[in-house]
């Protein structure tokens, strides 16, 4: 049997929607776009949604319309992708990682405030494999200490947290639409907040820092040719050919994490009395499921034994602090993050996906557990 790690789930409504923009004559950022845009703000509740080309762009975005500047500290968990860390990087501002909680692989918020200095401006949680961070206790320790919150949601559409929808809860939220993701753009991102300056700072920089998009100049009828520049802004812009996949997915964006929570469960079920470890997911909060994650020994047998019985299998993450670049530049040391290096040494990502038949699913959990046995 051949399962791959992941398989988007497109049907014909996408390739539909795509070949009427290609159709239409307008490719790039425009009515589609503001489309997807007007849904994803409606589906999440929240004030303001600014599509751009992934979510590594709309972190950038964010961090520059909060006002991040050269030798700014923000502090974002180590067990991440490295585009949290990176984006913090832009402005020549300093990533300051802090360890994750052992059950949750979420930043650990009992570790926050120790890390806090006169320079640091945000955190960033990351609701790792789309399990809301612990947000009540990061928007208070932000509070105390007069800092911003930006959300990085790439794994998190849609997850709630008591109740809420992920998207509206901090200061910006930044989502993914990334191949891989639970909403599948092809590449693409989202980045939400109900405060307009942030939201118009967002979207004058998501297009070179121009007053009006291409969109507005050739459809309003008033000045078509001119524009100005009034920042110094970025191409970061979503083209109509991604937001068409999204106006679809975003359809069906709640009946796909129900497919995945059924996958999630009949693992849990398999797992439960062997030593394969799984996340745990708190009562108040609903997960995604962008990722199933175990932890087991020899991992890295494991993996190697699944990859010869054609079980796609990935890891999650390689903790930022291991990577020689930035290891070397900020002095990053395996000592601080005890609980990370344990995570990361005994983690694989298992298949959790739409359309991932029983037999399939049950092909996986007798692979593992012929393993761990």
């Amino acid at each position: 049997m051949n399962i791959p790690y992941h398989k988007a789930y497109i049907e014909e409504q996408e390739i539909k929607a795509v070949i009427e923009v290609l159709k239409s004559g307008w490719l790039t950022m425009g009515p589609k776009t503001i489309e997807f845009e007007n849904n994803f703000k409606e589906f999440l509740g929240v004030k303001n949604s600014i599509a751009v080309n992934s979510a590594t762009s709309a972190l950038h975005l964010a961090l520059k319309a909060i006002g991040i500047k050269e030798g700014d500290e923000v502090i974002i968990p180590t067990n991440t992708f490295i585009a949290t860390a990176e984006v913090v990087t832009y402005f020549n501002a300093i990533p300051v990682l802090c360890d994750i909680e052992k059950h949750t692989h979420n930043i650990d918020v009992l570790k926050l405030e120790s890390l806090i200095t006169d320079k640091t401006k945000a955190i960033i949680p990351v609701h790792f494999a789309g399990l809301p961070c612990d947000m009540d206790e990061i928007l208070a320790i932000a509070k105390k200490y007069n800092l911003k919150v930006i959300e990085d949601a790439a794994h998190a559409i849609p997850a709630k947290y008591k109740g809420k929808k992920i998207g509206g809860i901090s200061d910006i939220t930044c989502f993914s639409f990334y191949a891989t993701k639970t909403l599948v753009t092809g590449e693409g991102g989202m980045a939400t907040t109900s405060n307009a300056d942030y939201a118009k700072c967002m979207k004058v920089n998501r297009l070179h820092g121009i007053s009006r998009d291409a969109w507005d100049r050739y459809t309003t009828g008033v000045g078509t040719w001119y524009y100005e520049v009034v920042d110094n802004g970025y191409k970061y812009n979503m083209a109509d050919m991604n937001a068409a996949l999204g106006v679809e997915q975003l359809k069906k964006v709640e009946w796909m994490r129900d497919e995945r929570e059924k996958i999630a469960r009949k693992y849990a079920a398999a797992f439960k009395d062997t030593n394969v470890e799984i996340i745990d997911i708190p009562d108040d909060r609903e997960s995604a499921y962008h990722l199933y994650v175990i932890k087991v020994n020899n991992r890295d047998e494991l993996m190697a034994k699944l990859t010869e019985k054609g079980v796609g299998v990935s890891v999650h993450f390689i903790p930022i602090h291991k990577h020689p670049y930035y290891k070397e530049k900020y002095g990053y040391q395996d000592g601080d993050y005890h609980v990370a290096n344990k995570v990361f040494d005994r983690s694989l990502s298992l298949p959790i996906y739409p359309g991932l038949s029983d037999e399939e699913i049950d092909y996986v959990i007798s692979k593992v557990l012929e393993f761990v046995k």
